[in-house]
């Protein structure tokens, strides 16, 4: 068994049944302390190698998953494996795909899918979720459950 992240780390979102998953942007650096065990990265291209297991994500700035079938799975991995493990979410600034992957995150943690960007921009940054249509796609996700 790992250790989570702890809930006072630098964009550790703590979701209402104690799970613990920290969004990050990628253009900045590691923040200090533990690295992730588990990665999801959510970028229009593959990503660069990392040290840890991880999943893509193809996600082009500003839009939607291009696969969203492939997005909830992996983010139903992601919520499952932030029990043991530490589970990092990223895109390129760490706002809009990242915040709106942390909102889907805690639809699937059981917050009302019309309180899961309200949420996220409470609990983890005041600006996540950028674009209308992927405030849309967070309100629409329990319909991809």
């Amino acid at each position: 068994m790992t250790e989570t992240w702890d809930p006072a780390d630098a964009g550790v979102l703590t979701l209402p049944s104690g799970l613990l998953v920290r969004g990050r942007g990628l253009r900045r650096p590691l923040p200090d302390g533990a690295l992730p065990t588990f990665g999801v990265y959510l970028l229009g291209k593959e990503p660069a190698p990392v040290a840890w297991e991880s999943r893509w994500v193809r996600w082009p700035d500003f839009r939607l998953p291009t696969d969203r079938q492939r997005a909830r799975e992996v983010f139903g991995e992601a919520l499952a494996r932030a029990a043991t493990d530490r589970v990092e979410v990223a895109c390129g600034g760490g706002i809009g795909r990242t915040g709106t992957a942390l909102a889907c995150l805690a639809v699937l943690d059981g917050v009302p899918a019309d309180q899961a960007v309200a949420f996220v921009r409470r609990a983890y940054y005041h600006r996540a979720v950028e674009t209308p249509w992927q405030q849309r796609f967070v309100r629409r996700f329990d319909a991809l459950v």
